[in-house]
């Protein structure tokens, strides 16, 4: 076996005193270089082909957008009125349904989603945590069909008998607050479908939470316990201000999933695109259920450049929340490495 001249040299020369020498590492053979060169091309070319696939999809929407942008603008955001009838179009009906249905779950599912995750990582009793995490992960696994009939069929009678007729009878006269909770009392609309929609996306965000609270050194918890501190001080002062990125990052994903639902919003918010009143019984539309519901039927032409108009504003409201959460995120981390 040939012997590198360069290598007997070094080997010659002498050490400093406490030193020792390291042997030499071996040269990657040519199979293992051609190998890793595959892989690296592979993996850029993975990185690419999804980066072209997001602007192929964007250009696709801005170009069957296109007849909808060039007639109403940036008005298309304000407009309320959509008419097939008279091929009129706005979109702030379903802008309105979708911002507000999402807003409505997440101040639902972040509180409950937070007990959960608090529950299972500091409370549970050893041989609750497994079965009750299970449970709570298999919320995820049933289809979104399943939570919007269930909403329409059982949610919805429930919700009009034992709390939309209670609160018209108790606001009756109160002004602003009787305006909140009028309409017909059927159980769906935009609290009926925000409430759905919080259901849904507990389990997201409670598992991200959970895994998220487990990473917390034990010996910072241990400490907090020693001082004196309860439950909700540990909690609240040291593992929130540890994984707070990582609970973020829950919401967030919580957010996504909920902007994007379809058909459990189609079952239950009523699918009326007419803005009557802010009530939270009122029914409404959300941008999905209106693709949901009208693309199929939509001829080419205005109708169909406004629903993929409307398809290019949810991607836009998506792309913004993710951007908004990446910007958040990073100030956070750069506000930790500052404190350390």
């Amino acid at each position: 076996m040939p012997v590198n001249p360069t290598t007997l040299a070094q080997e010659a020369l002498p050490l400093p005193a406490g030193a020792t020498r390291r042997p030499a590492s071996p040269r990657p053979s040519r199979p293992t270089a051609l190998a890793d060169r595959l892989f690296a091309i592979l993996a850029r070319g993975a990185a690419l082909v999804t980066l072209a696939l997001l602007l192929g999809i964007l250009a696709s929407l801005v170009h069957g957008a296109w007849p909808a942008i060039e007639r109403y603008g940036l008005s298309f955001l304000v407009r309320s009125q959509w008419d097939p009838v008279e091929n009129e179009y706005g979109g702030l009906v379903m802008i309105y349904g979708t911002l507000a249905t999402s807003i409505i779950a997440l101040l639902i599912a972040v509180p409950v989603s937070f007990g959960i995750a608090l529950f299972l990582t500091e409370l549970s009793p050893a041989w609750l945590k497994r079965p009750l995490g299970t449970a709570i992960e298999l919320l995820a696994a049933v289809p979104s069909i399943v939570y919007g009939m269930w909403g329409l069929m059982v949610f919805g009678p429930i919700l009009a008998a034992w709390v939309q007729q209670p609160l018209q009878a108790l606001f009756k006269g109160v002004p602003y607050l009787d305006a909140m909770v009028s309409g017909p009392p059927v159980g769906i609309g935009i609290l009926s479908a925000g409430i759905i929609l919080a259901i849904m996306v507990i389990p997201f965000i409670a598992a991200v939470m959970r895994d998220v609270f487990e990473v917390t050194p034990a010996l910072l918890k241990e400490s907090a316990y020693g001082l004196g501190a309860t439950t909700w001080e540990v909690v609240w002062k040291v593992v929130l201000p540890y994984t707070k990125t990582g609970v973020l990052g829950g919401v967030m994903l919580g957010l996504g999933r909920a902007l994007g639902e379809t058909m459990a919003v189609t079952f239950v918010i009523g699918n009326m695109n007419q803005l009557n009143s802010l009530s939270l019984f009122e029914a409404a539309n959300s941008i999905t259920s209106a693709l949901a519901n009208e693309f199929a039927e939509a001829g080419e032409g205005l109708h169909q450049a406004s629903l993929m108009y409307l398809g290019l504003v949810l991607f836009f409201i998506t792309f913004v929340v993710l951007a908004l959460s990446k910007l958040l995120l990073g100030r956070l981390k750069k506000a930790e490495g500052g404190r350390a």
